[in-house]
């Protein structure tokens, strides 16, 4: 099951592109309205808000006095995140519940207006935002839900800035145009990511790029940083719960500000004894990440040329999301293979000289050769210098793993 988180502002339009997926095949679960039957007259949630906020946020005959509460919540931190508290937990239960009754082989959506604000996010293979500048957002909010201005205003301050979410955001669908605009990205995002993402899910396959050196090499690109920052905090929620993760880092040449590289996030996780990586709860927990293991790609070329192999040891897997490529190599803590990984990223950022000397290879090695695999293994002689340079650096330096 693909999972793919929607959300936006108030006033954004994020169900409307729930709304469009769904007509499109999607399992949709919406929030606000899991919100709405939680505070429903009979529920405990409703009893705990009227303990909390009083009588005058509930009606005569029951039912939840949503103004009266927006009033007191909205413009008070103190008291929005006392109403997260309480119906928090409820929301989340309900939501888990449809979302688990859902087909395997769907994409299941959750439209969830806080799912930056809660940290939702991490637990969703894609993250969609829907944007819309402010003032349209307020003029929708007082023209069409009728809310008064000052009140529309309140609801977009207490929720995360737009820079907030695009810092999580996988897709940023803008919703400053026409219906029919949006409704054309949304079937875009459909028919060339999820679907795909999905299909990919369900067979155990990973993305790959084209097998083509001249086109895998592309100049530094800005959001090679927050997508490996994406990918590692999605990871590490994964991993914790099997308590074999030691640390989770963004590696290799797409961590190296200024560095041209492969259009491919390469990440790496400790672990502390790699037969740890082979349970099953660990297999599961990268499977349901989005990562499936590789098999026959099992070590790295040790160096210096004639070390032991067995310090170069790893596991491999690859991200299944067709619309951004990542590389995991899940190593052990403390192995020389690991340390390399975090030094030679460190001695570039360090050593713009070396970084730039890095990049000439590359380049030199491209116009060499067709395929990527033969530029990949080609980079190695490189490489064995490159180890000698970078271990004279760190004890230079007294540089250390962290």
């Amino acid at each position: 099951m693909l999972r793919v988180g929607v959300t936006g502002g108030i006033g954004s339009g994020k169900s409307t592109v729930s709304r469009r997926l769904a007509e499109l095949g999607a399992h949709v679960v919406d929030a606000d309205a899991v919100a709405r039957e939680v505070v429903e007259p009979g529920e405990p949630t409703l009893q705990r808000i009227r303990a909390r906020f009083g009588d005058a946020v509930v009606r005569d005959d029951g039912s939840l006095d949503r103004a009266a509460l927006a009033a007191i919540v909205f413009p008070d931190r103190e008291a929005l995140d006392a109403l997260d508290a309480i119906t928090g937990p409820a929301i989340a239960a309900r939501v888990a519940e449809r979302r688990a009754a859902a087909p395997d082989d769907t994409v299941s959506v959750y439209d969830m207006p806080l799912l930056v604000e809660r940290g939702l996010w991490v637990h969703e293979h894609l993250t969609v935002v829907v944007e819309t500048d402010v003032e349209t957002r307020v003029r929708r909010l007082v023209d069409q839900r009728r809310l008064d201005e000052a009140d529309a205003r309140h609801r977009i301050a207490a929720q995360a800035t737009d820079a907030q979410r695009r810092a999580v955001a996988d897709v940023v669908l803008d919703n400053s145009g026409t219906p029919d605009d949006l409704a054309r990205a949304v079937d875009a995002l459909w028919h060339e990511r999820l679907v795909p993402y999905e299909g990919n899910l369900v067979t155990g396959t990973r993305s790959r790029r084209p097998d083509l050196s001249r086109e895998c090499v592309v100049d530094p690109r800005a959001d090679w940083e927050p997508r490996a920052e994406r990918v590692v905090a999605r990871l590490a929620a994964a991993l914790a719960p099997t308590g074999v993760a030691t640390e989770v880092s963004h590696i290799g040449s797409t961590s190296v500000p200024g560095l041209l590289a492969k259009d491919v996030i390469d990440v790496q996780v400790g672990v502390r004894h790699l037969a740890d990586a082979d349970r099953d709860d660990v297999l599961r927990a990268l499977r349901d990440a989005g990562y499936v293991f590789s098999h026959g790609i099992h070590n790295d070329t040790p160096h210096p040329v004639g070390s032991d192999p067995a310090g170069w040891t790893k596991r491999f897997l690859g991200g299944c999301d067709p619309g951004s490529h990542v590389h995991v190599h899940v190593r052990e803590h403390g192995s020389v293979g690991w340390r390399f990984a975090l030094l030679f990223r460190d001695w570039l950022r360090h050593e713009p000289g070396e970084r730039d000397a890095y990049a000439a290879e590359k380049h030199r090695l491209v116009g060499l050769h067709e395929a990527t695999s033969d530029y990949v293994v080609a980079k190695e002689v490189w490489f064995e210098g490159a180890w000698q340079r970078a271990t004279d650096w760190a004890e230079r330096t007294g540089w250390q793993p962290r």
